[in-house]
């Protein structure tokens, strides 16, 4: 069965599933007392929260597997905080490429509404923002072992660094390569902004 296939109740459940998972990522959290899963579940049900927010906000509906897709990338995250960061040599890379895919998607679809072409646009920012984010990693982490406490985010080596950027355009290429395919749903005739919101 094709993605754009998948039955709109299945995906609800996955969704409602997804976000379970996140809860249990932040209760052992707060049972281990580790301050980097407790932020990151919080964020990341947050984050998964958004495809509710955004169909309110604008007349654009995603996709069962759109949702599904974008709650992954949130509980990967939050669950990478429990060990597998540390302990799975792929998993940073996965997360940095599905995030990344899902920034490209944002940026790809802005910049179709605004009439661009939007290859270098998802090129440009994934890679800026990569790159803001591993200097945000690093000053916390950095901080936090100045200050004795639990790092919220952690930077492993100048090496990891270059992989997650790597990483990083790797899901803006995927974006290039399928955006248009697989965002036709957020075109422009199909999401204006609600009037009075």
């Amino acid at each position: 069965m094709p993605l754009s296939e998948v039955p709109r109740t299945v995906a609800h459940g996955v969704e409602r599933g997804v976000r379970s998972g996140i809860v249990s990522v932040l209760l052992i959290g707060v049972r281990r007392r580790d301050p980097g899963a407790i932020v990151n579940a919080t964020l990341a049900f947050v984050a998964a929260s958004l495809p509710d927010v955004i169909e309110h906000r604008y007349d654009v509906e995603f996709r069962p597997w759109q949702r599904v897709y974008a709650s992954i990338a949130m509980l990967m995250h939050a669950v990478g905080m429990l060990g597998p960061y540390d302990d799975v040599w792929w998993w940073d890379h996965l997360t940095h490429t599905h995030s990344a895919t899902l920034l490209g998607g944002i940026v790809y679809t802005a910049s179709r509404r605004r009439g661009r072409d939007p290859r270098t646009d998802v090129i440009g920012v994934v890679a800026c923002v990569g790159i803001l984010w591993e200097g945000m990693e690093y000053v916390i982490h950095t901080a936090a072992n100045r200050l004795g406490i639990e790092p919220i985010l952690v930077t492993y080596s100048k090496i990891d660094i270059v992989f997650d950027i790597l990483f990083d355009l790797v899901g803006a290429v995927l974006v290039i390569v399928a955006g248009d395919s697989l965002l036709e749903n957020f075109d422009l005739e199909h999401g204006e902004p609600r009037p009075g919101r």
